[in-house]
């Protein structure tokens, strides 16, 4: 299996939101141009030669769009220059609402960008100022006109439900009016506290309500019933796309196939192997200076870890585990490997089988993290690889 796919991390934002643990820092010009100069050095050493094939490329933050109008020339100056932009079936960059005008829109997508994912997060000013965004309801309308003006049609929109003191008809309300946009796809999440953000420093002084569990439920409810009636259908937990607007970036990672990822932070998955970047900017700097490769963590991939990631990644998505897949890829009986558990997931109606496939119901969906422990640290690992061997 061939690696197919490039991740492209931009650590840069205008400002901090209040829930965001990826890697991020202010944006500095001065600092913005050195990290471009070893992006561009790490990705080069990692990809010799020009015109590289790839299906998708996915450039993230950060908010890449915080970078200046001459950082990004000549970021994708060099990637048209390593990549085949016309060949690659999915280009997708992150943006925020009121972050880019048309100068820049028209700039991505005469570069081959043809994708844009966007966060919106809520459609509700005063719920946006308390969770640390800088835009505004109104930037999300300008910014679906520039870009539907500069000639995007494929724009995903993120949402984030389950916020501090969020009512089910607060989330009702901003979901009607996402959907009013019509666009091809939807993310939504639900909040998750991570460590050293804002949002975790105030629930330990018991400064942040989120609203009950019941209620989170019924928001996933209405989600999966306001998106059905729109005609934008459930692909993964949190995905949502018109037919044929499935992210194809994104289903490389819940397919379990191969990336690469560059930029400060950033994951990559190659044959055998898992690798972690440096997050330190001046760390990543200076290992890319002095090696071209800024690699903190690298870890061995074995078969056990690899058939456990692929069924956790698998079941997120709406087909879930196709046996005869499984078994093509790996060699092994997924229902010799798994006999017992999957009996008692199905039975448990967490799990159904239909078509040659296992798929999480809705209540199998809601338990996800349940659902998923039953395939990992397997005991007897090697005694029933020779049981499931095909």
């Amino acid at each position: 299996m061939q690696v197919q796919s490039v991740y492209i991390h931009i650590p840069f934002c205008k400002q901090i939101c209040h829930y965001c643990d990826f890697v991020k820092y202010f944006y500095m010009e001065t600092k913005a141009d050195a990290f471009i100069d070893a992006l561009i050095k790490e990705i080069d050493t990692a990809i010799p030669g020009k015109r590289n094939v790839f299906r998708t490329i996915y450039m993230g933050g950060g908010t890449p769009t915080a970078l200046s109008m001459g950082q990004l020339e000549k970021l994708f100056q060099f990637l048209q220059a390593k990549f085949d932009l016309a060949a690659c079936e999915e280009f997708t960059i992150e943006i925020n609402p009121g972050d880019i005008d048309a100068e820049k829109a028209s700039l991505l997508y005469n570069y081959g960008v043809n994708r844009i994912s966007f966060g919106v997060q809520v459609m509700d000013d005063a719920m946006l100022e308390k969770i640390g965004r800088m835009h505004r309801v109104k930037d999300v309308y300008t910014t679906v006109d520039i870009l539907t003006q500069a000639g995007f049609s494929n724009i995903s929109l993120d949402l984030i439900y389950a916020l501090p003191d969020q009512s089910v008809a607060h989330f009702e309300n901003t979901l009607k009016e996402a959907l009013q946009f019509d666009l091809p796809h939807y993310s939504t999440y639900a909040l998750q506290i991570e460590p050293k953000t804002v949002f975790y420093h105030k629930q330990r002084k018991g400064m942040l309500h989120q609203p009950p569990e019941d209620d989170e439920v019924e928001m996933y409810r209405l989600l999966q019933e306001y998106m059905k009636m729109q005609g934008v259908h459930q692909y993964e937990i949190s995905n949502f796309a018109r037919p044929g607007y499935e992210s194809k970036h994104n289903l490389t990672y819940w397919n379990n196939n191969y990336y690469f990822g560059f930029g400060a932070g950033a994951h990559g998955y190659l044959p055998g192997k898992r690798m972690a970047n440096y997050k330190p900017l001046g760390t990543y700097m200076r290992e890319i200076d002095r090696t071209g490769s800024a690699v903190e963590h690298l870890e061995e991939i074995t078969l056990q870890d690899q058939i456990e990631e692929e069924l956790f990644l698998q079941l997120r998505k709406a087909e879930g585990i196709n046996v005869q897949a499984f078994r093509e890829r790996y060699q092994l009986s997924l229902e010799k490997l798994f006999r017992e558990e999957l009996r008692r997931l199905v039975q448990d109606k967490l799990l159904v089988y239909h078509d040659g496939n296992y798929v999480l119901t809705n209540q199998g969906m809601l338990l996800g993290d349940r659902v998923f422990q039953q395939f990992l640290l397997l005991e007897n690992f090697s005694e029933k690889l020779e049981i499931a061997r095909v």
